[in-house]
């Protein structure tokens, strides 16, 4: 049995909180369980040299765990960020460009913060669902000031992890079973089911397709699930 007694198919307690940071065009407060990341979005209209006169806007992130969010204390990365860290920042951004119409955002570049308040496993896809409702809002400001002409997101996405305790699949990880977990997954969908990114890995031995399907199943239907949450916690 799962803490709290969480069914194997079940997604932990989520809560996504709106608004809250004062000054960023859009925020929240993403808590799963007891993983907690803080997301922002910043619009800034200084795009970089690369991206002048292409009439597209872009997308980027970055992600960080503040010192003690994690059960012993870790070091700020203050001399350049981590392989980890880095892939987490690329694949949160790939995520929310991956339902954005760039040419729609054309003359803009948004800036997407996740810091990791508390880390309980599952930091980096709770963090895509997160950025994802923050990205939403300061699209939407945009829109309503007249700065775009649309919102420039084509639909939702959210991510969420897989994994296997023994042959049972469990959606949604925690800290403690993906350390103990036989096979580890990350899934990020869009609201129509399209696949953005797959990472799956075999711990002690390698599974087989069928159970690649059952955690791809399972994790779809955990990721219909967060884009409720998504669509409660922005009021559409």
């Amino acid at each position: 049995m799962r803490k709290n007694n969480r069914g194997e198919k079940n997604l932990r307690d989520i809560e996504i909180k709106t608004g809250v940071n004062l000054y960023a065009e859009g925020s929240c407060l993403i808590t799963c369980g007891n993983t907690k990341v803080l997301c922002t979005a910043s619009v800034d209209d200084k795009l970089p040299s690369w991206l002048k006169g292409s009439d597209k806007g872009w997308v980027t992130a970055e992600y960080a765990l503040l010192p003690r969010s994690t059960q012993t204390r870790v070091s700020r990365e203050t001399k350049g960020v981590s392989g980890r860290t880095h892939e987490i920042q690329r694949l949160i951004g790939r995520s929310l460009r991956a339902v954005t119409d760039l040419y729609a955002l054309k003359d803009y570049i948004v800036h997407i913060d996740c810091d990791v308040l508390q880390a309980d496993g599952g930091t980096r896809t709770a963090s895509i669902t997160g950025a994802f409702v923050a990205f939403y809002q300061a699209m939407e400001k945009l829109k309503n000031e007249s700065k775009l002409e649309k919102n420039p997101i084509t639909e939702f996405v959210a991510a969420v992890s897989c994994g296997l305790q023994g042959d049972n699949v469990l959606l949604d990880l925690d800290y403690d079973e993906d350390s103990t977990a036989r096979a580890d997954t990350n899934f990020v969908i869009t609201e129509s089911g399209r696949i953005v990114e797959i990472q799956g890995t075999a711990e002690e031995e390698p599974f087989s397709q069928n159970k690649f399907f059952e955690l791809f199943e399972t994790a779809k239907a955990g990721i219909e699930k967060l884009i409720e949450k998504q669509k409660q916690a922005l009021g559409v």
